[in-house]
């Protein structure tokens, strides 16, 4: 497996990283750039949004021909890693989530321009935000199958009633992919749609208050109470609904990954520049051996979640579907995260425990990463089950 980036993926990279450092990065110094959610205000993030697609930075993940770069999963690892070297790198290029996740998916199934004019397109040009709406309070979370919010067939259209919570982005989001019952079969008992935020019968029941900062758009409770959804604008067959949650979740899954490696390097750039010119007992803090062991124990995880990440990307743009590769990525990425954002805390001392750098903010964020998109020992369960039915063959070198 060669890694190697090619020239073109290797200029947006750079590019992306001086971008960010020079028009993102310093907002965060800023304490009136931020609103009430410790997120960056809309109104800067249009402005630097525009000055991003001035310069042909923008929503890298999709194909040319849409307005994207084309640059595959690997270039995408890349990419990624760089935008978020800042938490609010990403949603200045269009490649944050949910959107990159539905974008990606919307681009792959929907089957014909006309369908992705109306309802991908808007999404790329940064026109409308959207949101996935599939978590529920009664269950459905890592286990679709415990979906209880129906889609009822009448002629033509689906009436929707039901509940779904910790929708991502869903305050704000013009778009919407639901995922509802159509059916009794845990595996062919599902199925997708879209939704327009201007149809009646369904609400935002509330923003739910969570520990660490939020996405533009929070994580709500949505009520729905009749919702009328056409069938053109269904996704997929009817019955199709868990194969659409896997095309999505699967690289979803590892383009957070490759965001939270950005975050695991910026917590350690903060720490290591501190450390390099604090002084302990006629030294720099650098000198001593147990604050080496620290950064280096970092380090050494940064280095491994993102070879772990680069080959799941890879297999990815080999057409596999490479679900244990994303697993064990997640797992580890997820840990390591947390673990530079500890470390650079401990390392800053009381300046990392306030809000006089990012990393207190990418503390509190990095919780969250061993739950969303499938807790860190749903992953786990995924990998034995791989194991058990491959036996040694499981760890194969690709041929």
């Amino acid at each position: 497996m060669d890694f190697s980036l090619s020239p073109e993926i290797e200029d947006y990279r750079l590019r992306v990283r001086d971008f960010v450092a020079r028009h993102v990065m310093p907002l965060e110094k800023d304490p009136h750039a931020f609103d009430e959610h410790e997120n960056i205000r809309e109104d800067i993030v249009a402005q630097v949004r525009a000055l991003a697609r001035e310069q042909g930075l923008w929503a890298f993940q999709m194909p040319k021909e849409r307005g994207g770069a084309g640059v595959g999963v690997v270039g995408m690892a890349a990419i990624y890693e760089e935008a978020a070297r800042s938490p609010f790198g990403p949603v200045m290029i269009n490649a944050a989530p949910p959107d990159d996740g539905n974008m990606m998916l919307l681009n792959r199934i929907l089957p014909n321009e006309a369908m992705k004019q109306r309802w991908l397109q808007p999404i790329i040009d940064g026109k409308v935000r959207s949101a996935f709406a599939m978590t529920e309070p009664k269950g459905c979370g890592s286990d679709p199958s415990l979906t209880y919010t129906t889609a009822t067939r009448q002629g033509d259209k689906w009436i929707i009633n039901g509940r779904k919570w910790f929708i991502t982005g869903a305050d704000g989001a013009q778009h919407f992919i639901l995922l509802a019952r159509t059916g009794e079969d845990d595996r062919k008992g599902l199925t997708a749609f879209l939704f327009d935020a201007s149809q009646p019968g369904w609400r935002i029941e509330r923003r739910i208050p969570i520990m660490g900062p939020e996405e533009h758009g929070g994580h709500c409770e949505l009520v729905f109470e009749g919702l009328e959804i056409p069938d053109e604008n269904r996704l997929l067959n009817v019955g199709d609904g868990l194969k659409v949650t896997q095309i999505r979740l699967g690289v979803a899954r590892l383009t957070h990954c490759m965001r939270w490696l950005g975050l695991a390097k910026r917590c350690m750039e903060e720490a290591a520049g501190h450390v390099s010119e604090r002084m302990s007992f006629g030294q720099p803090l650098a000198g001593h051996e147990g604050v080496q062991w620290m950064l280096g124990d970092v380090a050494k995880d940064i280095h491994i979640g993102r070879l772990l990440t680069m080959q799941a990307a890879w297999k990815l743009d080999q057409g596999d579907f490479a679900r244990s590769e994303i697993s064990i990525a997640k797992i580890h990425v997820a840990d390591t995260l947390h673990k530079a954002a500890d470390t650079a805390i401990q390392l800053l001392g009381a300046r990392g425990y306030s809000k006089d750098t990012i990393v207190e903010w990418i503390y509190r964020y990095a919780r969250q990463a061993r739950l969303v998109d499938g807790a860190s020992e749903v992953h786990k369960m995924v990998i034995s089950r791989s194991y058990l039915a491959e036996g040694p063959e499981f760890f194969h070198w690709g041929v």
